[in-house]
């Protein structure tokens, strides 16, 4: 940027409230401020590795540990091919996260993308999309957490916590009493991981790092065990599922959330420009070649029947370990990787929920006590502990069964968005700074909408309802406080809607 401090400017509104329908597609100019604004800002403290990682974090342990057990049934050993599905659907809208995030290197991720693109209203349903997505990862996350815990506790103390404790007290999907009251491990996982949000970025994002090389090292080593039982037969009738292809690869989407996380933590990153596309390509480069290797081992290792047991559906993998092997040791191992694994998960997960929503306070489409940052711990603390508590709630009582597809849902959304949004920005704003750019465009692109709509199509349509309604209540909230709260409605200079970027932050 030089000492350039603007990259493209809108004119201003007038002050006062316009209609409806030029709220709905007035777009956010990209301005990037000249000053600092304490209380809130949050600090840039992470690099290129920290950052890497999170995107490994958040996306590593769902999707390998939980969805086994719920994509084989549906594709069969042809569930290799919904996972290349997933990670080409992924990779192509890597490519446009970058670009974007590198010329718009915001906390708001997708949100902030569509904001300055699209308009205000396109803004606030991916905002919505976004914000359910997170929050709904989080709370399936810490509920399949619980599993692996138990099994855990099973393994080192030959007992576990009784179903009152942790199994939500709501049926499951074939509408057999579960015997809970509460998925209390549930509810403590996502209490430990925000008192760690609340202690700093730099600190989480360590602790995330360290567990990070702990869960490849423990599925590194299920790989190992797993392909030394290959089975061939495992695999005959490779494609008798192939109708479910699409499908499981819905169900598989959501874990690349990690991706969409990486953009989140924008504003937290030093030299931006840079680091977030590095890191973007870098994690999803990981996380798609221990996707693979672990779900060929894993199908090597047990037919495809077997996925579809309640055995399988709880701690699946270590299960498998202790198949093999006949030794309890190894799966004790593996439960405890998991446990490691997933906490990791759930905390940068529920970190990237924390600013996007920060990102839609700082345009007061809800409270600015979401905005808030601690002079203490520099981090938005209250904003923390209300989405924390909301997202306790869902992990505590609502079975895991209910989540996932929802997660998919907002994950392919926001990809779709972000792509079209690469789209319009090249021809709405050509000059503005792209120290990364997809390559092969339009193609990428184009061919990210594609493939996310061909998974969308497949979700089951109760799917569609849940989240359409949800959309629903937040355009209604949109309407009635989003609207008329908006900064872009009174704002009297440009400093008041930059983008917290300093010239400090390029070096």
């Amino acid at each position: 940027m030089g000492n350039l401090d603007y990259r493209y400017v809108e004119p201003s509104l007038e002050v006062g409230m316009p209609s409806l329908g030029q709220q709905l597609l007035r777009r956010k100019p990209i301005i990037f401020q000249r000053k600092h604004h304490p209380g809130e800002e949050l600090k840039r403290n992470l690099g290129t590795f920290q950052l890497m990682m999170f995107g490994v974090g958040a996306t590593i342990g769902t999707g390998i540990f939980f969805v086994l057990s719920e994509s084989i049934p549906l594709a069969g050993p042809a569930v290799i091919i919904s996972f290349i599905l997933a990670a080409i659907a992924a990779g192509l809208a890597a490519l446009c996260y970058a670009e974007l995030s590198s010329s718009i290197p915001v906390s708001g991720s997708s949100y902030s993308f569509t904001y300055h693109s699209l308009g205000e209203g396109a803004a606030i349903l991916v905002g919505g999309c976004v914000l359910l997505e997170y929050g709904v990862a989080v709370s399936a996350v810490a509920v399949g957490w619980s599993g692996y815990f138990n099994e855990l506790l099973h393994h080192l103390f030959g007992w576990q916590l009784p179903p009152e404790l942790s199994a939500s007290f709501v049926p499951g999907s074939d509408g057999v009493a579960t015997g809970g009251i509460v998925n209390l491990p549930a509810i403590i996982l996502v209490v430990l991981c925000m008192l760690l949000l609340i202690r700093g970025a730099s600190e989480s994002a360590t602790v995330n790092a360290i567990m990070v090389i702990i869960k490849l090292s423990v599925l590194a080593m299920f790989i190992v065990i797993g392909f030394t039982a290959f089975n061939a037969d495992h695999f005959s009738n490779f494609f008798a599922q192939a109708s479910g292809i699409s499908g499981a690869a819905g169900v598989i989407f959501f874990s690349y959330i990690g991706l969409d996380a990486i953009a989140t933590a924008s504003e937290e990153v030093r030299n931006p420009q840079k680091a977030i596309p590095r890191a973007i390509i870098g994690a999803l480069l990981i996380v798609t070649v221990f996707y693979v290797l672990v779900a060929i081992a894993g199908v090597a290792a047990q037919p495809v029947e077997w996925f579809s047991t309640p055995e399988a559906g709880e701690a699946g993998l270590a299960k498998i370990m202790e198949i093999v092997t006949g030794t309890p040791i190894w799966a004790t191992i593996l439960a405890a990787g998991a446990v490691i694994s997933v906490f990791s998960v759930t905390l940068v997960t529920l970190y990237g929920q924390t600013r996007i929503l920060f990102s839609i306070a700082r345009d007061g489409m809800v409270s600015k006590r979401f905005l808030t940052v601690s002079a203490k711990h520099g981090t938005p603390v209250f904003n923390t502990v209300i989405v924390s508590i909301l997202v306790a709630i869902v992990a505590g009582f609502v079975p895991s069964e209910y989540l996932w597809d929802s997660v998919s849902f907002g994950t392919l959304v926001a990809f779709s968005v972000v792509a079209i949004s690469l789209i319009v920005l090249r021809r709405r704003q050509p000059d503005l700074e792209r120290p990364f750019r997809v390559p092969l465009y339009p193609v990428v692109p184009i061919l990210t909408v594609i493939v996310c709509v061909y998974v969308l199509v497949s979700l089951r349509p109760v799917t569609w309802i849940v989240c359409g309604s949800w959309l629903v209540l937040v355009f209604v909230f949109y309407l009635f406080y989003g609207r008329r709260h908006a900064t872009l409605n009174s704002y009297t200079s440009d400093e008041e809607i930059a983008e917290p970027i300093h010239p400090e932050d390029e070096k």
